[in-house]
């Protein structure tokens, strides 16, 4: 049975500007090739630029794309930006929607990191470009005007199970303290492609047969086997203490719903302050429908609590 009577109405238009695609081996080049509409970009005085950084050892450069506000805040800070994609699509200048407006409102710079997608580069290529990307960013903060002890990262569905993997990774690294991590619906555990389905998520954007494919590209492997690691699958954490302040925000109706609920909850758990939101009839990506009141009060919430990260007192 549809879920589609529980889909908030003003969420109703999104299911046909991104139709609901099973993606596939056969599907993925086409699935690629398809672009969303984009709203038009107004003049904010963002600015963006493109920049080749290191890479990971024996692994290509890097591309970043730099979004600096007209006004850049003092001692701003800087959130290092994760694009979704199931892990096998998506490109971090096509963000550039979804990022200006945080640009604009908060003073910050933005660093999104252009990651090799899988299949062609399965875990760990991902996550260490990420993670060659945040280190790019802390070894040029005085450069780019910004605190180093204000750096944070951010993700949507994929973009947000990188960030949370970067997280950890940067935690038993020790190399540098993020700020905060602000997870958008992320996708974190590819236990959830053998769990029972729950019949009132996943039936729109990103369903169940999408969901399996892109943990398979990024694994390598099935899904749900018993080693798998949490720089891949957060959720794969046995600890998930002395990770950074943290922000996660999913829908009722998205795939996702249960395992950030957990994952909210274990890190509630461990004492890393958590503020989790769960917004009634979303579906995944819900927020890239603008006019939406739900799109509107989730994005006002996320900056207001991106603001709150880039402002508060430094972590000891």
């Amino acid at each position: 049975m549809s879920t589609r009577h529980l889909v908030d109405p003003e969420l109703l238009p999104l299911l046909d500007l991104w139709p609901t695609m099973s993606l596939s081996a056969e599907s993925l080049e086409q699935a690629r090739r398809w672009e969303s509409p984009k709203p038009q970009v107004v003049d904010d005085g963002v600015t963006v630029e493109r920049v080749i950084v290191p890479g990971p050892a024996g692994a290509p450069d890097v591309a970043l794309y730099l979004f600096r506000p007209a006004r850049l805040a003092k001692g701003a800070g800087c959130i290092v930006h994760m694009h979704g994609g199931g892990y096998v699509l998506g490109k971090a200048e096509d963000g550039a929607v979804r990022l200006r407006p945080i640009v604009a409102a908060l003073g910050c710079i933005v660093v999104s990191v252009d990651y090799r997608l899988a299949p062609e580069t399965p875990f760990p290529g991902p996550i260490e470009d990420c993670y060659a990307g945040l280190r790019w960013t802390f070894a040029h903060a005085q450069r780019l005007g910004i605190d180093p002890a204000r750096i944070g990262v951010m993700g949507e569905s994929a973009g947000g199970g990188l960030a949370a993997s970067l997280a950890l990774l940067a935690r038993d690294r020790g190399e540098f303290q993020l700020a905060f991590q602000h997870l958008l619906y992320p996708m974190i555990d590819d236990r959830t492609c053998s769990n029972d389905p729950d019949p009132l998520t996943g039936e729109f954007i990103w369903n169940r047969a999408s969901n399996r494919f892109g943990w398979q590209c990024m694994l390598g492997e099935e899904p749900g086997e018993a080693e798998v690691s949490p720089y891949v699958a957060a959720a794969r954490a046995e600890d998930v203490a002395g990770l950074p302040p943290t922000y996660i925000a999913t829908g009722a109706l998205d795939l996702f719903r249960d395992e950030n609920i957990t994952y909210a909850q274990r890190l509630l758990a461990a004492g890393v302050p958590t503020e989790f939101h769960v917004w009634p009839g979303a579906i995944h990506a819900f927020d890239a429908l603008p006019d939406a009141a739900i799109a509107q009060e989730a994005n006002q919430s996320r900056i207001a609590a991106l603001r709150r990260a880039l402002t508060a007192k430094p972590r000891a």
